[in-house]
C-alpha cells in the first residue's frame, strides 16, 4: 500500500554510545547538555546523526538490491529491514531487540528470558492474575518475551502495570488491548511494545494491582491514556495502532528518557502525544525521545508531539493534517524536525505546524526549534527559533539533508503489521488473507483487479471482492461475506456485519472481530475490511517485478 508522492529523508552519520552523569537540572536554554538522568545521552545530536545514517544505509541498500537482485523485501525503513526480510523471524523473535533506533535503541525488552504465550484474553483479577493472561506475564520477575497464541481482544478491567525487561510482541496475531487503564510503564526499564492495537482506553478506578510475584500496589484513578510512560528509561514502542482514548494516546513524563516511538499509526484523537509532565517538573530536562516513521492520520487535533524541556528528534514522520497544531511545546524544549511531511488542513487560519504555549515571543525566540528537510504541503509552515549560528541552535541542527524523497516508502507500513505465523498457512509479504490477486492495477492502487477467495481472519470470509474502488480504499462491493467483522474504517468502534455490504475504505481493522458486540455499538455503517488493500501489496510486487525484469 505505497503512497506515490515522495517527500523528505535525512541522511547523516555519527556513531555513539550511551553514557551520562547525574547533575542538578537547570532551566537554561542549553539544558540538553545538563545531564540529569543516568540514561540520558551526553550528545543527543550524535543520536540524531546515527538515526539518519541508518536510514541512509537502509535506503541505499534497497536501491542497490532492487537493481542487482530484484529484491522487493527491503523498504528503506531501517527498523523493518532489520527483521522483516528474514523468513524465519518467528524462530528468532529476540532479533527484534537489535533493530531499534534513536534514543530508545538500547531497550532490550525480554531478551535473554523465556517466551511466555498469552492464551487467555480475560482479565479477571488484577491482584492475582491467572496464568495464561497478559497480566500474569507482565508482572513476572526477570526478562520475558511475551507472545500471543492467536487473535484476541484483551479488555482490561484496571491498569496493566508492566515490570522491567518485558517485550509484548504481537507479531503473528492480531491483538487488541482496550478497556480501563490500559498500559502503564512506571519506574521500570527495558520495555518493548510491538505490533498491537491499543484503543478505547478509559480511566480506571481505585484498585490493588499486582506489580511483581511478591508485590501488590494500591492504584488510584487513571487518566485513560493508551500508553503511559513515567519515570522509566530504555523504552521502545513500535508498529502499534492507537486511537480513541480518553486522555493521551502516548504520554512520556516524570523524568523518563531514552525513548523511541516509531512506525506507529495514530488516528481519531485529540491529545495525541505528551512528552514532558508539566512546566515546573524540571527533571524532564533529561528527557530524550526519538519520534520516527510514524503516520499521524485522520481526525487528530494536537500534540504530535507536545514537548517540555529535553531534546526531541522528530524525523521522517507523515502528518495528515491537524486540528490545532502538529508540533508544540513549552519550557524551552529542543525540537529537531527533519525530513517530515506536514500536510496542512484546508483552514487558511491553521497552516502553522508549530505552537508555543504559555510563553511570550521574546522568550520562545530563544528556544531551539529547527526544521530541516521537511516538506510543507498545502501551505504548511514551521516557525523556527534560536540564534542561527549559536552553539544552542546547533544542538537542533545537523548536516543538510541530501534528498527530499522516500517518506511514503518509510511510513508505508506504519501501524500494526498483520502477519500470520508459519503454522497458519502461507504468508505473502507478510499480510492477512491468502487469496489470489488477478489483474492488478497500477502500483499503489487497491483497485482495478479481482480478489478471489480471501480466507484469513479479517478478510471478507471467502466471498469475492469485485471492482475495488479508489486507491487506498477497500472500496467496491463484497458479496457473500461469511462475517466480515471489524469496520474497515480508519478507526473504531467496529460495526460487525454480515451479508452484502459496500466498503468505503480506511486502514484498519482487518481481523474479523465483531466490535459491534464488544462495544455495544449499533451495526449501522458496516464497512469492508482492508483485505483488498493489504492484498494489493502482492499486485505491487508483481508489477514492479515485471517492470524491472
Amino acid at each position: 500500500m505505497l503512497r506515490i508522492t515522495w517527500s523528505c529523508i535525512v541522511l547523516l552519520s555519527c556513531p555513539f554510545s550511551l553514557h551520562a552523569l547525574n547533575l542538578n537540572a537547570t532551566s537554561s536554554s542549553s539544558s540538553s547538555k545538563i545531564l540529569v538522568h543516568p540514561h540520558q545521552h551526553s550528545d543527543p545530536q550524535a543520536v540524531a546523526h546515527d538515526v539518519n545514517r541508518r536510514v541512509n544505509e537502509s535506503v541505499t541498500r534497497r536501491q542497490l538490491l532492487a537493481v542487482q537482485v530484484r529484491d522487493q523485501c527491503l523498504t528503506g525503513n531501517p527498523i523493518d529491514d532489520c527483521w522483516r526480510c528474514d523468513p524465519n523471524w518467528e524462530s528468532n523473535r529476540e532479533h527484534l531487540a537489535d533493530c531499534a533506533i534513536g534514543f530508545g535503541r538500547e531497550a532490550l525488552g525480554g531478551r535473554g528470558g523465556n517466551v511466555y504465550v498469552v492464551t487467555d484474553p480475560s482479565d479477571p483479577d488484577p491482584e492475582n492474575p491467572p496464568p495464561g493472561t497478559l497480566r500474569y506475564g507482565v508482572v513476572q520477575a526477570g526478562p520475558l518475551w511475551i507472545i500471543f497464541s492467536g487473535n484476541m481482544v484483551i479488555k482490561l478491567r484496571y491498569e496493566l502495570l508492566i515490570s522491567s525487561f518485558k517485550t509484548i510482541d504481537g507479531r503473528g496475531a492480531n491483538v487488541h488491548i482496550t478497556g480501563l487503564g490500559c498500559l502503564i510503564i512506571y519506574d521500570v526499564t527495558n520495555i518493548i511494545i510491538h505490533n498491537v492495537h491499543i484503543h478505547h482506553c478509559k480511566p480506571s478506578g481505585n484498585a490493588k494491582i499486582r506489580i511483581s510475584p511478591t508485590q501488590v500496589t494500591e492504584r488510584g484513578r487513571s487518566d485513560g491514556d493508551g500508553i503511559s510512560v513515567l519515570a522509566s528509561s530504555k523504552i521502545w514502542i513500535d508498529h502499534c495502532f492507537l486511537s480513541y482514548c480518553t486522555d493521551g494516546l502516548i504520554d512520556v513524563t516524570e523524568g523518563s528518557t531514552a525513548v523511541t516511538l516509531s512506525n506507529n499509526m495514530f488516528t481519531h484523537h485529540d491529545k495525541v502525544m505528551l512528552l514532558g509532565h508539566s512546566d515546573d517538573f524540571t527533571a524532564d530536562s533529561g528527557m530524550q525521545v526519538t519520534v520516527a516513521f510514524n503516520h499521524f492520520g485522520d481526525d487528530l487535533k494536537e500534540r504530535m508531539p507536545r514537548c517540555r524541556f529535553g531534546y526531541f528528534h522528530v524525523v521522517n514522520n507523515d502528518y495528515t493534517q491537524w486540528g490545532m497544531y502538529a508540533v508544540g511545546g513549552s519550557s524551552h524544549p529542543t525540537i529537531n524536525s527533519q525530513g517530515n511531511r506536514y500536510l496542512a488542513p484546508q483552514d487558511n487560519n491553521n497552516k502553522e505546524v508549530t505552537k508555543r504555549m504559555d510563553t511570550d515571543e521574546s522568550e520562545w525566540r530563544k528556544w531551539n526549534w529547527r526544521s530541516e528537510g521537511d516538506l510543507m504541503v498545502n501551505g504548511a509552515f514551521f516557525v523556527t527559533s534560536g540564534a542561527d549560528m549559536s552553539p544552542q541552535y546547533a544542538e537542533a541542527s545537523s548536516m543538510s539533508p541530501l534528498s527530499a524523497s522516500y517518506i511514503d516508502q518509510l511510513t508505508a507500513t506504519a501501524g500494526v503489521l498483520v502477519a500470520q505465523r508459519s503454522d497458519a498457512g502461507t504468508v505473502t509479504n507478510p499480510s492477512s488473507g491468502s487469496g489470489i490477486v488477478t489483474n492488478p492495477a497500477a502500483p499503489g492502487s487497491s483497485g482495478g483487479g479481482i480478489v478471489t477467495n480471501p480466507s484469513a481472519p479479517g478478510s471478507s470470509g471467502g466471498g469475492t471482492v469485485t471492482n475495488p474502488a479508489a486507491p487506498g480504499s477497500s472500496g467496491g462491493t463484497v458479496t457473500n461475506p461469511v462475517s466480515s467483522g471489524g469496520d474497515g474504517s480508519s478507526g473504531y468502534p467496529g460495526q460487525g456485519s454480515t451479508g452484502t455490504i459496500t466498503g468505503t475504505g480506511g486502514w484498519y481493522p482487518d481481523n474479523g472481530i465483531d466490535y459491534g458486540s464488544i462495544y455495544n455499538s449499533e451495526a449501522r455503517t458496516p464497512l469492508v475490511p482492508m483485505t483488498s488493500v493489504i492484498l494489493s501489496v502482492i499486485a505491487i510486487v508483481a508489477f514492479l517485478h515485471r517492470t524491472c525484469s
